[in-house]
C-alpha cells in the first residue's frame, strides 16, 4: 500500500495500533498502581481488602504487558500477551466496579472479615481498620474504586480493540 506521497507504507505504520495497545497495556497498570501507592504513602489513605484485589489484578497485567515488548511486534504471541494484560486490567476494573457499588450501598459487600496477613490478635488490633463499604476519598463525586473501574474498563476495551483490529496492508 502506498502512502499519500506515493511511497510504500512503513512496516511500523501497519502495526501502529498494535504498538499503541501494547504501550497502554504497560502504562495503565503502572500509572494506576503509582496513584494507589502514592495515595497511600503520601495521602495517608490505607487500602481495604478490595483495594488490594484491584492492585493484584494490575500487578498480574504487568508481566504480560512487559512480555509483549520482548516478542516481535504484530506477532500472534505479542497480541496474546497484550490481550492477557488487557484482561487483567479489565478484571481490576470489574473489581473496582463491584467495590464502588459496595461503597455506594448499591449492593452488599462481603459480610465476613476479609483482612489477611494477621497472625495474632495483636496484629489485628494494631492494623488500621479500613472498611470496604466506606469511601475514603472522592474526586468529582467518584471514589478511587470508581475511577479505577472507569479507567481500567475503558483501557481494557481500548487495548483489546487496538490489538485485535486488522493490520493495514
Amino acid at each position: 500500500m502506498a502512502s499519500a506521497a506515493g511511497l510504500p507504507a512503513a512496516r511500523s505504520d501497519r502495526f501502529a495500533p498494535v504498538a499503541l495497545g501494547r504501550l497502554l497495556a504497560a502504562l495503565i497498570p503502572v500509572a494506576l498502581l503509582a496513584g494507589a501507592y502514592g495515595s497511600q504513602l503520601f495521602g495517608g489513605l490505607f487500602p481495604c481488602e478490595m483495594c488490594w484485589w484491584q492492585r493484584y489484578a494490575h500487578f498480574a497485567a504487568l508481566p504480560f504487558a512487559l512480555g509483549a515488548f520482548l516478542v516481535a511486534l504484530g506477532s500472534r504471541t505479542q497480541r496474546v500477551l497484550t490481550l492477557a494484560a488487557a484482561l487483567a486490567i479489565g478484571v481490576s476494573g470489574a473489581i473496582g466496579l463491584f467495590h464502588a457499588g459496595v461503597e455506594r450501598k448499591w449492593w452488599e459487600g462481603f459480610t465476613t472479615c476479609t483482612a489477611t496477613g494477621a497472625r495474632s490478635l495483636q496484629d489485628i488490633l494494631l492494623s488500621p481498620m479500613i472498611r470496604c463499604d466506606q469511601i475514603q476519598f472522592e474526586f468529582l463525586g467518584i471514589s478511587m474504586a470508581g475511577w479505577n473501574a472507569i479507567i481500567s474498563l475503558t483501557a481494557a476495551l481500548g487495548i483489546a480493540w487496538l490489538t485485535l483490529r486488522p493490520a493495514r496492508a
